[in-house]
């Protein structure tokens, strides 16, 4: 495992949301445009990481907790570890009962385009689909929400949907590299 941190040198604050077209979990294809006018918090994740396991619990919390959000997982890894697999996404996310969507990039394309690095990689969206937040979900790295002190997705979060402007300190993401092909 090599651990990583958010880089900031490809999406900037303001900036649009790259498209995509992605298989869920669902069979289906996703596209970008079906979440007009809805705010997006786009994860990378995986199954493996130990960074990203922790928090499983925690995106569905927030999923079911804000009305105008989609919460979006995308595994970059699916092609690259066994573990990362299309069909172990299904059982983990059928195992950990997901309420969020789950989405394959195994071209790693997406994951390049939003210049993501490791998993978790948080990438939070307004209604307009302009970045607003890119960093760290909290501080409690490789334990659950809860065994944390910080809370910053869910505060730029609330700040969002009081059509506030986003101030929340972004703090990079740690975790597992995206292992590239």
């Amino acid at each position: 495992m090599v651990l990583t941190y958010s880089k900031y040198d490809k999406l900037k604050k303001g900036d649009l949301a790259p498209e995509f077209s992605l298989k869920g979990i669902d069979d289906k294809t996703h596209l970008l445009e079906e979440f007009k006018g809805k705010n997006l918090l786009i994860v990378f994740m995986c199954n493996h990481c130990p960074y990203v396991q922790p928090k499983f619990d925690y995106l569905s919390e927030l999923q079911e907790k804000f009305n105008d959000l989609q919460v979006i997982g995308i595994n970059s890894n699916s092609e690259v570890i066994e573990e990362d697999s299309f069909e172990n996404m299904k059982e983990y996310a059928e195992t950990g009962n997901f309420k969020f969507l789950y989405l394959d990039d195994n071209t790693q394309k997406t994951a390049k385009d939003y210049g993501a690095e490791c998993t978790p990689d948080s990438f939070l969206f307004n209604s307009e689909h302009k970045l607003v937040y890119h960093g760290r979900l909290d501080d409690a790295h490789m334990y659950e929400h809860e065994e944390g002190t910080t809370a910053e997705i869910e505060d730029a979060l609330q700040q969002l949907n009081e059509r506030k402007e986003v101030t929340i300190k972004e703090e990079p993401s740690i975790g597992c590299n995206i292992k590239w092909k």
